[in-house]
């Protein structure tokens, strides 16, 4: 990134963090929580100890940070080296991520910018300037990407509460500032459980793994009455209500489910996975030591806020998570893809100069797809 396009950033997040820290969540037990952050063009600074949003706020106004994180553990030590901090427990957090989603979309609104000589195009597999491959590739995430990620955030919902006896209340969903969502999980019986057990709990809330015996078939003598009604709980009902549609059709179905024999039903099974399970990165829930974007931070990726979502349903991230001003900025722009903010479009724009207000410009220099005029 160039040097002006830094200013540039850095300035606009610093004028945020001044106006709107009343944003910014400074997580409970604040004083064992570990933060860190980084700069632009610069490496993670982390196991940093904070004891009050005073600290916090001088932090941000001191460094201008492109990101900000904190750890979802709590530890005696958070600002000593890793192995001597001292783990106690940590809160259970979900990334849920609309490029995980394998939506239909996705192909529509995603360029490739070449690492070789910065040209950007639609084609994805190949440089149309210099045939490279060696390709960076950048979304521009649209209403269906966003509607997706929701609907994988009120699955996981409803899983944690049906399944898994977590509380509603203790349940807190932030847009991730990019293209999805991060769900928080506080005060469970999850909270001092390790990695192994985080893994097995991935394993069950995305259906991962899920073996045919489970939902009433057997490799020698399925029995009828060993397949699940529609009003069972847990993913037995869901597969059912999946699977069979109606108690009216269920006889049929599992008629034809026995006919066609055990390797057919293990397909259907992993089909219904793919269907019903939540589509959460396994990895992000599983790491007891990671640092996650602070609620209230800016994305650097997009120049966009990680915010609370009071109203999931009505959630608009283009309008309610910019809130970098409107001032008048020329940006040389090649954005070949529309995009929205604050409901005013903009783009596509090809090689050209354009006058943008300041947080459309943030977004395309933080997608690599403009530069300051």
């Amino acid at each position: 990134m160039q040097e002006a396009d830094i200013q540039f950033l850095e300035n606009s997040f610093k004028k945020y963090y001044f106006d709107h820290f009343d944003l910014i969540k400074v997580p409970e037990r604040t004083f064992e929580r570990e933060f860190g952050y980084q700069k632009f063009n610069s490496g993670m600074t982390r196991h940093i100890a904070i004891k009050n949003d005073k600290e916090l706020h001088l932090l941000l106004i001191q460094n201008t940070p492109s990101d900000v994180y904190c750890s979802n553990a709590y530890y005696t030590f958070p600002n000593l080296p890793m192995n001597e901090k001292d783990w106690k427990e940590a809160d259970l957090i979900f990334d849920i991520d609309a490029k995980d989603l394998n939506l239909s979309c996705r192909e529509s609104h995603t360029v490739s910018i070449c690492n070789e000589c910065n040209q950007v195009s639609k084609n994805l597999t190949q440089c149309t300037k210099c045939n490279s491959t060696k390709l960076e590739k950048k979304s521009l995430p649209c209403k269906n990407c966003i509607d997706g990620s929701k609907k994988e955030v009120l699955k996981l919902i409803q899983v944690l509460v049906d399944d898994l006896a977590v509380t509603e209340d203790n349940i807190q969903v932030y847009f991730s500032g990019n293209e999805g969502f991060h769900v928080y999980v506080y005060n469970s019986q999850f909270q001092e459980i390790g990695s192994r057990e985080r893994s097995e709990l991935t394993d069950y809330i995305s259906l991962r793994g899920a073996i045919p015996e489970t939902f009433g078939m057997k490799k020698f003598k399925p029995k009828r009455e060993s397949f699940p009604d529609l009003d069972e709980k847990g993913w037995r009902g869901r597969f059912a209500k999946q699977v069979f549609g109606s108690k009216s059709k269920r006889s049929k179905i599992i008629t034809e489910l026995l006919a066609d024999g055990y390797p057919s039903f293990q397909k259907t099974l992993d089909d219904v996975s793919e269907n019903i399970g939540v589509k959460i990165d396994p990895n992000v829930t599983m790491d007891i030591h990671r640092i996650f974007r602070l609620p209230g931070s800016i994305n650097s990726k997009s120049g966009l806020t990680k915010i609370y979502c009071e109203d999931l349903t009505k959630f608009d991230p283009y309008t309610e998570a910019s809130f970098l001003n409107d001032d008048p900025v020329d940006v040389l722009a090649n954005c070949p893809i529309e995009f929205k903010l604050k409901n005013k479009k903009f783009g596509p724009y090809i090689n050209e100069k354009v006058t943008v207000p300041t947080f459309a410009a943030a977004y395309m220099i933080c997608k690599k797809l403009g530069t300051l005029a």
